[in-house]
């Protein structure tokens, strides 16, 4: 049996590097090397810090990650995937002994065939954001079925899935959004859009305000800026239950709706639009680590505001 090492959550912000037991490989099977992973801010999060709320298979120890790019070293008689091919790869159940959660940090996967997405090599490193883009692509479109789109004119975060949205926004030809950011450090960088303070927008006709920001504390203010019949979008993931003034949001008749996890559809469609040169993804990778510096690696992903995306470097 094949092995592979592995950065594991052996507990909440207790984490080692180790050398697991791969799955058996099947006819329909890719096995990965894997180059790059990224660090999210959001499940990833709440995996480290113990606060993730109940979750299908949630339990230590564990292997998070799911935005994983490598390169397909061996292919099954039934997986149709030339060897050499650059993929995306959106977690794995590859590891023995602990828990995929989301299984996609680790130096070799196996995964089935129709769990990747074969990207261009050139994109490199940036193609760990498609998950992200991929979200963010669901929920402005709802995977395609929403038509039209309800855009943005509000979007409540400028770390790296604000920027994002923001961005496939203006590659879906939708009219620009205006950005809240508290944190003066993440107000630079926006292309095409403003980016300001809440307090700076005396605004209170939004049509879609979509939150990022994963602070449901702000649910209520969000509220009060909505046009009647507008809609708040929460598209970031919330470790406390949430809840709202009744009368306020029926007074403004408000929408609530929740952005579910994105589709294979929505993968294909956010890489086309990158392969197109319609959405760029430049800029929004700031630091690298290898796995040898996988502790450090979280705390900074986590802890420092100028880190908009942590990037695992497999190679070597």
């Amino acid at each position: 049996m094949s092995q592979a090492q592995a950065i594991v959550f052996d507990a909440p912000q207790t984490l080692s590097v180790q050398t697991l037991e791969l799955k058996p490989f099947e006819a329909a099977d890719l096995e990965i090397e894997v180059s790059f992973s990224g660090i999210s801010t959001g499940t990833e999060r709440l995996l480290w810090d113990g606060t993730m709320p109940p979750f299908p298979g949630l339990g230590y120890p564990l292997v998070p990650g799911y935005e994983t790019v490598g390169t397909v070293v061996r292919a099954g008689d039934a997986a149709g995937m030339p060897l050499g091919s650059t993929v995306f790869i959106p977690g794995s159940y590859s590891f023995q002994g602990v828990r995929n959660i989301f299984g996609g940090a680790g130096s070799r996967l196996i995964v089935p065939h129709e769990r990747v997405v074969k990207v261009a090599p050139a994109l490199g490193p940036k193609a760990v954001l498609l998950a992200l883009a991929a979200t963010c692509y669901h929920t402005v479109s709802l995977g395609g079925q929403r038509q039209p789109m309800v855009a943005p004119d509000l979007i409540v975060g400028h770390g790296v899935m604000g920027r994002l949205l923001a961005r496939i926004t203006l590659a879906l030809g939708l009219p620009a959004p205006t950005v809240w950011e508290t944190n003066a450090v993440r107000r630079e960088g926006g292309a095409g859009y403003a980016v300001i303070r809440p307090d700076e927008d005396a605004r209170k006709n939004y049509t879609a305000i979509y939150d990022v920001s994963g602070d449901g504390s702000i649910l209520n203010g969000l509220i009060s800026r909505l046009v009647p019949g507008g809609e708040v979008v929460l598209a970031g993931f919330y470790k406390h239950d949430l809840s709202f003034a009744f009368a306020p949001a029926f007074m403004r008749e408000a929408q609530i709706r929740v952005a579910a996890q994105w589709k294979k559809h929505d993968l294909l469609a956010v890489t086309a639009l990158v392969e197109s040169g319609a959405l760029s993804l430049d800029g929004l990778i700031t630091h690298t680590l290898n796995p040898a510096r996988a502790r450090e690696a979280y705390e900074v992903a986590f802890g420092d505001p100028q880190c908009l995306k942590m990037m695992m470097d497999w190679r070597g």
